[in-house]
């Protein structure tokens, strides 16, 4: 697939590239994203290498697209997000973004773009985008639910992370659910 630039305009995804290397590099250091995000710790300069070789680079052409969350077109990277295929037409969404930019309403917006983009007939046109996380990340459960995701319970140990297996949350959307903030998530997720 022709990989695709996507903005509100006060985000703007693109995919990321080599002069960005360092910059990932440098926001993969922070211990809250190595604590809930399947990424090598300590993470390197030869990670974020092996990261844009063999995930995003194949990922557009495997209809699995990420996007690095820039606070402008030419700006620097300051999260990730992507939507890793499952099937012909459900993709899982990830993201992550720096400490300084947290709990701005940006996430919430790049998943509300993303979203958009992964249902609609020019886009990617899926049934279904799930999200799940390592049990105890709060602050992506609220996001994920801010953003119309259904909570549909917990895969015991159902992630694998350096070794260990954790059990997740898991949430989905459908094509058909509205954007808006979903209901019924149980308390203390």
């Amino acid at each position: 697939m022709e990989e695709r630039a996507l903005s509100d305009g006060t985000v703007w995804l693109t995919p990321p590239t080599e002069a960005d290397i360092d910059t990932i590099t440098e926001c993969c250091q922070d211990p809250d994203i190595g604590a809930w995000v399947t990424i090598p710790v300590p993470y390197r300069r030869s990670d974020a290498e092996s990261f844009l070789d063999n995930v995003v680079a194949p990922g557009w052409a495997g209809r699995s697209p990420t996007w690095a969350l820039r606070l402008r077109a030419d700006g620097p990277v300051v999260g990730m997000i992507g939507l890793d295929r499952l099937d012909e037409s459900s993709n899982e969404i990830g993201f992550w973004v720096v400490p300084e930019h947290r709990r701005r309403g940006l996430v919430s917006r790049a998943i509300a773009l993303v979203c958009e983009f992964g249902f609609s007939a020019d886009g990617l046109a899926l049934q279904r985008i799930t999200w799940r996380a390592i049990v105890g990340n709060h602050a992506s459960a609220a996001v994920a639910r801010r953003n119309g995701f259904q909570y549909e319970g917990i895969a015991r140990l159902g992630s694998l992370q350096r070794g260990v297996r954790h059990d997740n949350w898991v949430a989905g959307r459908l094509a058909t659910d509205p954007p808006g903030p979903a209901g019924d998530w149980p308390e203390g997720v």
